[in-house]
């Protein structure tokens, strides 16, 4: 990016789990890989030379598993794109909060985070009203080949278009990815104590958790939380992790918290 090209966001973006996303990624790779390793481990490993996006406020883009290049071969990005849509150019892949790089055992793999920064923003009513056409006819066989995938290791999966499409979303690609011999672990990660957020705060990991079992109800079985799938031979891990991101500012001279 050039250093003279400006930088906007826009005052939605900064409704949920967005500035978090951002201002944990504005770091150096040694801290970053620190991150991803204490969400991840034992599942995974992220070392010193991982590759992740976002990549702070100089590189805010969110990845889309189809189309950012980095993370999966051309040939790769080509495959998933057009098992989700029949026409590209007309629609986009998913974008995901945090994507990362990490080794499960010796194999690469793919950390897909889906963060949020209070309750509201883990929603259930959403739908695919933004693909038209042949597209939304793709993603809804898409959703059923991950649905059929998914029971077939764990019965009660009900991956839709028309209700919890962004949780379905998430999942189908999880899926996907791990049929494509890529291992993955899939995050759902709570900010808590975001206190400038005007809906439910999350103030524990055990509130977080029960928000993503209870929303995620009649879609993913409560039991598919915090555990590996094996997917012929290729480990998806599906996890709820919390975490505190601060925005503060403090006293240079008596080192207090400013109000």
């Amino acid at each position: 990016m050039s250093s003279s090209k400006p930088l906007a966001f826009l005052p939605r973006e900064f409704k949920g789990s967005r500035l978090r996303c951002l201002l944990l990624t504005h770091r150096s790779k040694v801290d970053m890989a620190k991150f991803f390793n204490s969400l991840v481990t034992p599942a995974a490993v992220v070392t010193n030379e991982i590759g992740w996006a976002p990549r702070g406020f100089l590189h805010p883009d969110e990845a889309k598993i189809g189309e950012t290049s980095g993370f999966l071969t051309d040939d790769q990005r080509g495959d998933i794109t057009n098992w989700w849509l029949t026409k590209p150019g007309r629609a986009n892949t998913p974008n995901w909060d945090l994507v990362c790089k990490c080794m499960v055992g010796d194999r690469p793999g793919l950390i897909l985070v889906e963060a949020k920064a209070h309750e509201n923003e883990m929603k259930s009513r959403d739908d695919i009203s933004a693909a038209k056409g042949e597209n939304a006819a793709s993603i809804a066989k898409a959703l059923s080949q991950a649905t059929a995938g998914w029971n077939a290791m764990m019965p009660g999966f009900n991956l839709m278009a028309n209700s919890h499409y962004q949780l379905s979303n998430r999942f189908a690609f999880a899926w996907k990815l791990a049929t494509m011999k890529i291992p993955v672990i899939l995050v759902y990660l709570g900010f808590l104590d975001a206190d400038e957020m005007s809906g439910r705060k999350l103030r524990d990991h055990a509130q977080w958790r029960k928000c993503v079992v209870d929303r995620s109800k009649g879609v993913i079985p409560a039991e598919a939380w915090d555990r590996t799938f094996d997917i012929d031979g290729t480990p998806l891990t599906v996890l709820i992790r919390s975490a505190k991101v601060r925005i503060e500012a403090s006293l240079a001279t008596t080192g207090e918290t400013a109000p």
